[in-house]
Order: C-alpha cells, then sequence, then structure tokens
C-alpha cells in the first residue's frame, strides 16, 4: 500500500489528485491522512472529492472516507482503466480543470479514446483556466505523443459555477519525454479576453487595451474580444499565450471577481507573460508543474526550464519519487525527469 501524508510539502490538494491518479496507474491501494492539511479550510473540498470519483470510475476501483472535508481516505484502484463517455458535476464553482488533469494521466493509458463532461468553474484564481489548459498544456503534450482537445461549452466563474467543458484524449502506448531546452525567439503572442454579460462596460476591449498597451514594445499581441451570454452570471478571464521559435508556448492568465477592473486584469496578465519570458524559461509558472506527472510517466529523461521553483514544482517532484521512484535534478531551475517509461 502507498501511504502519503498529506500534510508534507505544499499540504495542497494537489497531493491528493496527483496521488491518486499515479496510484490508479500502478493498481496499487492508497492511503492518504492529513488531507489539505496546510489550507484554511483542509480536507477534501468538492472539487478533490469528484477528482477522486472520477479516478475511481475510470477503474472500477473503490473508495473509503470519501466524502466533503473528509481528512483521509482509502482507494482501492480497479484492474483496468476504461475509456468512454463519462459525466461529472461538481456542484460548486470548484475547477473543472482540476477535475480533468486528474482524469488525463489516466486517459492516456485506457483501453480506448476517453471523453467527459465536467461542470463546475471554469475561471477562478488558484486553479489552471480552461484557455491555458486548451491552447498551452494539451499543444505541450500533444509533443510526448498525447493527443487531447477541450471544448468549452458554457463559461463558469465563481461563486455560482455551473459552466462546462467537454474534454476528450486519445490513448497512447507510451508517453516521449520531452525536451524544452532554449526558449528560442519570441514568434508571436496571441490571446482570448472574454466576458459573459458585461458588454455593455466593453470589459473584454479594456482588458485586451491594457494588455496590448503594456505588450506593445515586446509585440504586436493579437487578442480575440469575446462575448457570452451562456454563463448563469457576469463574469470575465483573460489569457496569453506566447509562441518561441523552439516550439515553446508561454502562457498567463487571470480571471475576473468584484471590485478588479478589467484594466487591473490586463496589467496583470501582461505582466506575469513578460516576466516569465525574461527568465528565458521554456515553460511558464503553471505548466512548470503540470508537466511532471508526464514526464515521470514518460519513456526517457524530459528537460525543461522553469521561471521559478515554486511549491507545487518542488511538491509534485516529490511526490513522483516517492510513488513511482523516478529520479529528478533541480539545477538553477533547469528540471531533469528520468521517466519511468509507463505501458498502456
Amino acid at each position: 500500500m502507498i501511504h502519503i501524508d498529506g500534510s508534507e510539502h505544499s499540504g495542497s490538494g494537489t497531493i491528493v489528485r496527483s496521488a491518486v491518479s499515479l496510484a490508479t496507474l500502478l493498481k496499487e491501494e492508497l492511503y492518504i491522512e492529513n488531507i489539505r492539511a496546510k489550507r484554511d479550510k483542509p480536507g477534501l473540498r468538492a472539487q478533490h472529492l469528484e477528482a477522486v470519483k472520477a479516478c475511481a470510475e475510470v477503474c472500477d476501483g473503490k473508495l473509503e472516507g470519501a466524502k466533503i472535508g473528509s481528512r483521509e481516505i482509502l482507494f482501492k484502484p480497479g484492474n483496468r482503466l476504461k475509456g468512454g463517455y463519462y459525466e461529472r458535476d461538481i456542484g460548486t464553482a470548484g475547477s473543472t480543470t482540476m477535475l480533468a488533469s486528474s482524469v488525463l494521466p489516466l486517459a492516456c493509458f485506457t483501453d480506448k479514446q476517453l471523453k467527459f463532461k465536467i461542470t463546475g468553474g471554469l475561471f477562478q484564481d488558484f486553479a489552471p483556466s480552461a484557455y491555458h489548459m486548451k491552447y498551452v498544456l494539451f499543444p505541450t503534450l500533444k509533443k510526448m505523443g498525447l493527443y487531447a482537445d477541450l471544448e468549452i461549452e458554457r463559461p463558469g466563474y465563481v461563486p455560482k459555477g455551473n459552466g462546462i467543458i467537454k474534454v476528450s484524449a486519445e490513448p497512447v502506448k507510451k508517453l516521449k519525454p520531452l525536451k524544452l531546452t532554449e526558449q528560442g525567439n519570441l514568434v508571436k503572442i496571441e490571446g482570448i479576453a472574454l466576458a459573459s454579460h458585461l458588454k455593455e462596460r466593453k470589459v473584454s476591449e479594456r482588458m485586451a487595451k491594457e494588455c496590448r498597451s503594456i505588450l506593445k514594445p515586446t509585440s504586436d499581441a493579437k487578442i480575440e474580444t469575446l462575448y457570452d451570454t451562456t454563463a448563469i452570471q457576469p463574469g470575465a478571464t483573460l489569457a496569453l499565450y506566447a509562441k518561441t521559435s523552439t516550439g515553446c508556448i508561454i502562457g498567463s492568465d487571470r480571471a475576473g471577481e468584484p471590485r478588479r477592473t478589467a484594466e487591473a486584469i490586463g496589467k496583470y496578465v501582461a505582466e506575469n507573460l513578460l516576466e516569465d519570458l525574461k527568465t528565458k524559461a521554456t515553460v511558464d509558472r503553471y505548466l512548470a508543474d503540470q508537466l511532471i506527472i508526464y514526464c515521470a510517466l514518460a519513456d526517457g529523461r524530459s528537460e525543461y526550464r522553469v521561471p521559478k521553483i515554486t511549491e507545487h514544482v518542488d511538491t509534485l517532484l516529490w511526490l513522483v519519487e516517492k510513488i513511482l521512484g523516478v529520479k529528478t535534478e533541480v539545477k538553477n531551475n533547469y528540471i531533469k525527469i528520468d521517466g519511468i517509461g509507463y505501458e498502456r
């Protein structure tokens, strides 16, 4: 049995979601205690609960003690990974992309294509945005041989959620290692400014205008402005992605919230992007930790440079070493991961 203390390192939900994904692939029982011990509201929240339930559903596994607020769970994975169509409703504005990222490592090795329809929040702080997943994470994973796609059916924001994404992935036999050693030259910056029920205040145009003004000396960014009327509440988000001559994609995004102006969002997103580009990193600060599980499963050594070592990077490197036994190395923000060559 794999035994994980959820209070170690970041003490966050990342440990729960990632550990359950890896235990599912290894077909080993998993016991996690002190779940989210370092967070303001310890224990499982709705998005974490739905994520572990989704993993259990894909493998016909069994969960014990899994409910809102649980500080410990026992997970017994089943013996096969089933593709097909699944639906999950978080029931809150909890992150749909976090749930998707829990299932995606399993989707790499299911017996057929996996499709997921997930209802909840799409754009909020402290979670990957749907645009980042679609335009930054998935194209990067394509370099490793994984073909995945995300469709936004309806935007969803804090506090009501009720947004919908559809995620699909084609299984692979093995993942290829990722080699992103040099940032190269900036080729272009693209982006999307989305606002729901806020057209009269020109929120999308204002986010894009402020963003472009800051990026102007570096690049003439092409930012698409979109307005939506399908979300059940007003909301906004801005996402950018810079592409380089060596195939790197560096992303930056920010969700709206009450009293956060469109101009403040535009400024934040542009400055974060420029900050990451300036470090000569080959991935952005968010992609840095999202790639670790895939690199740990890949067949060979992956290498990439990050803008900085965040607590999530530190936590996931520790977790893949502990559960998979992989060798990792970090020097001057350059990460090397020797994958185990997991095979379907």
